[in-house]
This record gives structure tokens, C-alpha cells and sequence, in this order.
């Protein structure tokens, strides 16, 4: 559900890294970081992490994990400001699916390639049909350090179609309201097109099953789709 404790993060992390392998340690920035679960093995390998996310409430759960050195910023991904010049850019479980337009998206990936230095490469993922079909519609509940989370997924997996938007419900009992998730989802389509509206150029495309990244994307198998991209103008190894 959250943190570190995420059922299956370590095995999606270890497919996202199998992706970057030849990338130095540099400087990265994680766009919609959260409590920092996307950018703590960054920071722990060495590179130099700049992180943004709406929530400053998210923020200071994130701050407290690291050292001053990693720069934390309020900002929303539609209209990020200028950060600097970044070797990784990178944006994880499916934070780009709660931008709910194709014009959301566009804004937020010209945000995003904004801020790439000309080498630079961006990671980004999304939600496939099955997600929607599987986890969006599903009630779940798990028990971590004597709290009871939950979760309901909305979806009839009947009604599940492309670019639809879907809904699901997630409490922490006895101590929160219940928090309304809202996603789209975005068709390969969708998102090449938005990836060339952003002056950026898709490299490669994978699907990522229970961990593994497999080149193309099934949204009947996959449970995401993970795009790799550079600038349009890139030279060098982000070219390839």
C-alpha cells in the first residue's frame, strides 16, 4: 500500500534498475515523490537526489529519512519550475495516472523534460487495464505495525475500457476518513503522443510481470507499462 513495506516494490525496483545499470550516479530528480519510497535506494547508491511533491505533508515524512543534502520541493508536476539540469528524471507507481486529461499529461512531461540535461533520460510508468481491472477492483486489507489499511477498489472489472477513469477508497481504520484515489488510464497511444507533444522521444517501451520488465507492453498480461525517454535534441547515449 505504502512506504518501503509495499507489497512487490523490491522486485519492481530491481527491474527499474536493470533499466538505468549503465547510468552513472549523478544527479536525479523524482517528480511525485511522496514519503520517498521511489528515491531512497537512489540516494543509498550515491546519486545526488532533488525530490518534489504536491503534499508538504508528504514532504516531511520523506525529510526525515534523509540527510540535508537531498533537496525537497513543493511543487506540482503539471508546471514544475526550473530544478536544474537532472541525468535521471523519474516518476514511479503510477503517479502520472492521477492526471486525469491527455493535456494534464503533456503538461506534466514538458514539465518534466524541462528540467533534462541534454544527455539526461526519463523513467516514468502507468497503470495498464489489468491494474485497473484487477486491483482497482478489489477490496484489501493488510495489518502493519498493529494498523489495519485498507483498501477498495471501485471498478467493475465488466466495465473496465481505455482512457476511462476509476476510482478506489483507502482508510486507515480508526484513524483516517477514507481517502479517494481517482486514476485515468493512458492507451501506449496516448502516452507516445504526449511524449512527442513534450519535445521528448520515446526509447524504449516495456511491461512490466511481477517485477520483470519485458520489452512491449500487453495490457492484458502487464500490470504496468515503464517508458524510457530522452530529449528530442538528445546526442550521445540517451540517442541510442
Amino acid at each position: 500500500f505504502a512506504d518501503r513495506d509495499r507489497p512487490g516494490w523490491d522486485e519492481e525496483l530491481r527491474g527499474l534498475e536493470n533499466v538505468i545499470a549503465d547510468l552513472p550516479p549523478e544527479r536525479t530528480l523524482d517528480v511525485a515523490c511522496g514519503t520517498g519510497l521511489s528515491f531512497l535506494p537512489l540516494y543509498e547508491r550515491g546519486w545526488r537526489v532533488t525530490a518534489c511533491d504536491l503534499s508538504p505533508a508528504m514532504l516531511e515524512i520523506a525529510r526525515a529519512k534523509v540527510a540535508d543534502d537531498v533537496g525537497l520541493v513543493v511543487a506540482d508536476m503539471r508546471e514544475l519550475p526550473r530544478l536544474g539540469e537532472f541525468d535521471l528524471i523519474w516518476s514511479l507507481n503510477d503517479s502520472l495516472n492521477y492526471l486525469l486529461s491527455v493535456e494534464e499529461l503533456q503538461s506534466a512531461l514538458g514539465s518534466m523534460a524541462a528540467n533534462l540535461a541534454p544527455t539526461g533520460v526519463l523513467l516514468f510508468d502507468v497503470n495498464t487495464l489489468l491494474t485497473y481491472r484487477s486491483f482497482f477492483g478489489q477490496t484489501q486489507v493488510r495489518e502493519l505495525g498493529g494498523k489495519r489499511f485498507v483498501w477498495r477498489g471501485k471498478a467493475r472489472p465488466e466495465a473496465i475500457a481505455p482512457s476511462s477513469i476509476y476510482e478506489a477508497e483507502y482508510e486507515v481504520e480508526g484513524l483516517s476518513a477514507g481517502h479517494v484515489h481517482r486514476q485515468r488510464h493512458f492507451t501506449e497511444a496516448e502516452v507516445r503522443a504526449s511524449v512527442e507533444a513534450a519535445g521528448l522521444r520515446c526509447l524504449k517501451v516495456y511491461g512490466e510481470r511481477e517485477g520483470d520488465l519485458e520489452p512491449g507492453v500487453d495490457e492484458s498480461i502487464h500490470t504496468k507499462a515503464v517508458y524510457l525517454c530522452a530529449r528530442g535534441d538528445a546526442v550521445g547515449p540517451a540517442a541510442e
